[in-house]
């Protein structure tokens, strides 16, 4: 059985004398949710691209689900869904999908039921023209389901969606992915994708800077943990005397220190119970990350 659907290995793309890739190298599992971030012009794009084998690499090794980009196994097995979804105003979602299904080979009596999983049923007899773009956002997703696709790459695929529709569209993305789908997605909503994705990617300058969980990433930038402490009243001058590093911020004080002196600086704010009302800890946030490692490259 196949257990990657997707491997590169040191691929570089050059356009007029400048990488737009340079010696990129990742993998996504059957099962797994990758997020691929990246500022504009980082290189997502294009990397996309090769991979549906719309462009050529200039060197390096790409199998997609057991194949060449581009080829007949690699294209019915992947499924793409672009950030501004297109389809023909007259059309309606019923009749989109439908149309693509026979493009497919698929049996189109299917069709209804894929709209229902994307949340469309309600709709599928309204033209397109009507729909709002989260509406055709769900009909670019009908029409990236059909198959059972084993790779899925999602260009920003949540563009237009609200709130509700968004945490829809992650658990319709689990789904797929406890099914075997291997999930490559690029997003610049660093929060909504830190806690939906298995494996993050950020890409800088045309180079892979980072990889890893998220846990795996906050190791690798050593960025401080931020705790905030909720004093009684009255003895904030107590703790800012025991602890000279904190500094009062409003209504609390905040500290920060090492990952490795986390536990040591707990253990001195549990020593001064009796003066303190709550403590939360806040360990780097991806977007603390993110800007650490795009920093560190340059951009």
């Amino acid at each position: 059985m196949m257990t990657s659907t997707l491997t590169i290995s040191h691929l570089t793309k050059t356009f007029g004398g400048v990488d737009a890739l340079s010696d990129v190298s990742l993998h996504v599992a059957r099962g797994e949710r990758v997020a691929l971030l990246g500022h504009n012009g980082a290189g997502k794009s294009t990397l996309m691209k090769v991979i549906l084998g719309l462009i050529t690499a200039d060197s390096g090794q790409i199998s997609v689900c057991g194949a060449a980009p581009g080829d007949a196994g690699a294209r019915s097995q992947v499924a793409y869904l672009p950030e501004n979804a297109t389809f023909h105003s007259a059309l309606t979602g019923l009749e989109q999908i439908t149309y693509y299904m026979r493009l497919r080979g698929e049996a189109p009596s299917g069709a209804m039921a894929l709209l229902d999983k994307v949340g469309l049923a309600h709709a599928a007899k309204q033209r397109i023209g009507t729909y709002s773009k989260g509406m055709r956002q769900r009909v670019g997703l009908a029409q990236a389901l059909i198959g059972h696709p084993n790779l899925l790459v999602l260009d920003e695929p949540t563009s237009g969606l609200d709130p509700v529709s968004r945490r829809d569209f992650y658990e319709l993305l689990d789904g797929l992915a406890a099914e075997g789908a291997g999930i490559l997605l690029s997003s610049h909503a660093l929060t909504e994708v830190e806690a939906r994705t298995d494996r993050l990617l950020i890409l800088s300058g045309g180079r892979m800077v980072a990889t890893g969980s998220l846990p795996e990433l906050r190791q690798d930038a050593a960025l401080p943990v931020t705790m905030q402490i909720t004093t009684l009243n009255g003895y904030a001058g107590d703790i800012l005397a025991a602890l000279p590093n904190a500094i009062r911020v409003g209504d609390h004080l905040h500290l920060s220190c090492a990952q490795a002196d986390k536990l040591v600086t707990l253990a001195q704010v549990a020593a001064l119970k009796d003066k303190v009302v709550d403590i939360e800890v806040m360990p780097p946030s991806l977007e603390d990350i993110y800007s650490h490692f795009s920093r560190r490259d340059g951009q």
